[in-house]
Formats: structure tokens, sequence, C-alpha cells
């Protein structure tokens, strides 16, 4: 045990092999429009694998499985390149976690996604245009 307290074996396990998912497919920026939005349902194509970013569990640690399937609860990014949807899965009773970030290529859209706020401003534009002359 370390003079501080911490045992870094209880952290980390040296036998645990670590891919760099984030650097090691990244070719620059993401796509500039996103490929899922708010709300719609999605599968996990790749399981997700603590890397250190959830302070919770040993880095190694299986945070969800593949196949799990979840729905976006938000868009964000990091370092301002990278896309990364916050995801709730449920009913997923081994992973130790139910949100949880995933980028685009572990993800596989379960259905169409609707934007109902371009659905709305489309049905306001030719509500405007057939009941509002501009004369």
């Amino acid at each position: 045990m370390a003079a501080n307290g911490i045992d870094s074996e209880q952290i980390v396990n040296p036998e645990t092999i670590l891919h760099d998912s984030v650097t090691a497919t990244r070719s620059g920026k993401d796509e500039e429009k996103a490929k899922f939005g708010i709300g719609q349902k999605v599968k996990l194509i790749k399981e997700i694998v603590n890397d250190g970013t959830y302070p919770h569990s040993p880095i190694g640690t299986l945070m969800m499985p593949t196949g799990a399937i979840g729905y976006i609860r938000s868009v964000g990014e990091f370092l301002q390149v990278i896309r990364v949807y916050e995801v709730h899965f449920l009913g997923v009773d081994e992973a130790p976690v139910e949100i949880v970030g995933c980028r685009e290529h572990e993800l596989e859209a379960m259905e169409d996604y609707r934007d109902e706020v371009e659905e709305e401003l489309e049905f306001m534009r030719k509500h405007r245009e057939k009941y509002y002359s501009k004369d």
C-alpha cells in the first residue's frame, strides 16, 4: 500500500489490456451532423469498458455489454472534436451503471430518428404560407 493509503492494484489490474477507442479510431473531427438524435432507440455493437473515466469501478471493468438496448439522452463533445452520446440503457443487470457515454461507431440505430422540432417548424411554415398572405 502506498503512503497515501491507496493500493494501485485495487484500481488497475495490470493484466487488463486496454484499447484506446477514443484516439485509435479518430480521424480528425466527427461529421458535422450527428448520426443519432435525442430519444432515438439504439443498440450497443461494441462493449464499453471503463477506461478510467468512471471513478467507482476499476479500469477494465465491463460497463455495458454488447447488444444492450438504450435511448439517446443527450449529445455532447469531448475536446471539441469527438462526439459523445449519453445513452440510457434499461434492464441490463450485469452492468454497474445505466447511463454510458458512447461514440457513433459503438452504436447502431434500432429505429429511424424523427426530428419533431423540425417537423413542427415545417408545419408552422406551411400554415403561415396558407393562411397569412403577405398582401
